[in-house]
């Protein structure tokens, strides 16, 4: 799909389908829905952070978000390479000296009013998040220096970004955090909606297994642990595989060797008691 906006062609990018459904907490997800309405003619949207560690299903729950509005969904990964005009506008060699200007998820999302989700945001440089700067208070645009346009966001555009609370990303500029509220905290589930999230990632998964993982799970997050229900998940899969492949592996052996060669030798102290 194609756009002209001051004379420039813009090629638009398409949207995201993930094959995710958001289970267990449901207070973070009424509070991001909240964070978008429009309460009167004269309100904006918010632009919400949402702040947890790696792997506990926050951009899940921005898609979730997306979805429940009924709109389309573009994820714009950031990274510490990240620069400005990979988020708004890209210049592409077209043949015969021509350019062809391709927009960002982000700006598609602005132009055709979807819900763009920023991901890991806290990875990516000032100079690029300040390229944002205008989109993400009352004046909701971007200036594309490189195709030379101003670009405005639909009323219907959404914004959402994800932030890792760990130590391998950048703090973000003061100007930009205060635009970037409220900020939605995305904790470790409780024990029945961690065992639900599995289940629902793996409605194949053997039940014992499931139950295993769960419980490793819950006593990492007691010890403030790093681990995730990202990593039970590819722990319950692994053991599955184990199983399959070498039959001679017990259960109990496809799962103590799945979370070793998954997470490493010191999840060891949380392995659960097999249940009977």
């Amino acid at each position: 799909m194609v756009v002209e906006i001051e004379g420039v062609v813009l090629h638009l990018a398409h949207p995201d389908e993930l094959p995710a459904r958001w289970v267990g907490q449901d207070e973070p997800l009424r509070q991001l829905l909240a964070a978008w309405l429009i309460v009167d003619p004269q309100d904006l949207p918010m632009n919400p952070r949402l702040v947890g560690k790696p792997g506990v299903g926050k951009t899940t729950l921005a898609y979730a978000g997306a979805k429940r509005l009924r709109r389309d969904v573009y994820i714009m990964q950031a990274t510490v390479d990240t620069r400005p005009e990979d988020l708004l506008v890209t210049p592409v060699i077209e043949g015969a000296g021509r350019l062809r200007y391709v927009a960002s998820p982000l700006v598609t999302a602005m132009i055709r009013g979807g819900v763009v989700i920023l991901d890991e945001g806290n990875r990516m440089s000032e100079k690029s998040w300040a390229s944002l700067a205008p989109l993400l208070d009352a004046r909701r645009y971007v200036e594309s220096i490189v195709a030379g346009v101003k670009i405005k966001a639909h009323p219907d555009f959404r914004f959402v970004a994800t932030l890792n609370d760990d130590a391998s990303t950048f703090d973000l500029p003061e100007y930009i955090h205060s635009r970037l509220q409220p900020q939605i905290l995305i904790d470790f589930p409780e024990r029945d909606e961690e065992y639900r999230i599995l289940k629902e990632n793996l409605p194949f998964g053997e039940e014992r297994i499931l139950q295993y993982v769960t419980d490793f799970l819950q006593h990492a997050h007691a010890a403030d642990e790093r681990y995730t229900v990202r990593d039970g998940i590819n722990v319950a899969r692994f053991a599955m595989k184990l199983q399959s492949e070498l039959p001679h592996f017990d259960e109990h052996r496809a799962l103590e060797t799945a979370l070793l060669e998954t997470l490493g030798e010191e999840a060891r102290r949380y392995v659960p008691r097999v249940r009977a």
